[in-house]
């Protein structure tokens, strides 16, 4: 949905360390934290899996619009019809995983873990 949005207001890029939900999105940030904190051999992996949402995909955009307080303000920004051109490039966007259960969305997160060194 940014991508749409951000063709209409100017987002300039978050501070490295924002504290916002891809603050450690990057490879290798998240085991360095540990690793500094002291964890003995650190290590990260990839999990992939799906989103599924037994929902269509205009409930999912009310829904988005609901929790994220940071999309709201985004979409406020914009005229009437601006609005009206997100919204509609975000649900056909979305259509693209709209299954007859719903939607489901691949996803992904790092797991970083470590393992405390006990000695200190």
């Amino acid at each position: 949905m940014w991508r749409f949005i951000d063709r209409y207001v100017d987002s300039p890029p978050p501070a490295p360390d924002a504290p916002d939900a891809f603050r450690f999105a990057s490879p290798g940030k998240l085991r360095d934290v540990l690793a500094v904190a002291g964890a003995i051999v650190p290590s990260e992996r990839v999990l992939q899996f799906e989103i599924r949402a037994p929902m269509s995909v205009e409930d999912f955009w009310i829904l988005r619009c609901e929790m994220s307080e940071k999309l709201r303000e985004k979409i406020a920004m914009l005229s009437r019809e601006q609005s009206t051109e997100v919204k509609r490039q975000a649900l056909e966007a979305l259509r693209e995983y709209s299954t007859d259960r719903g939607l489901t969305i691949p996803a992904e997160v790092l797991i970083v873990s470590g393992t405390k060194n006990r000695s200190v």
